[in-house]
């Protein structure tokens, strides 16, 4: 598959928001890793991230890591969810 039209679902973009408005210090990451989110998942999205069930895959790109779904005759991949990994006490995702 070539280029592929990555859109967030109206409840993704609410949980991104959500990670925005509480977790300041980690806003530039956010904004980066939804970039790289973005990018990564125009081209050939079947093949990134992991199979979380028949349809739906995961990709971490942190602090962030997204639930989409692809769907390859219409050329569109939807992030239906975003959630901010967690951080152990060192600082390192975990």
């Amino acid at each position: 598959m070539s280029h592929c039209t990555v859109i967030w679902t109206t409840r993704s973009l609410g949980q991104l928001a959500r990670i925005w408005t509480d977790h300041p210090a980690e806003r530039q990451a956010v904004t980066q890793a939804t970039a790289l989110i973005d990018a990564e998942l125009s081209r050939n999205p079947a093949s990134k991230g992991t199979e979380e069930a028949e349809g739906l895959r995961r990709l971490r790109m942190p602090p962030l890591t997204v639930l989409y779904e692809v769907r390859e005759l219409d050329r569109i991949v939807e992030i239906v969810a975003v959630k901010l990994i967690p951080t152990s006490v060192n600082g390192a995702a975990s």
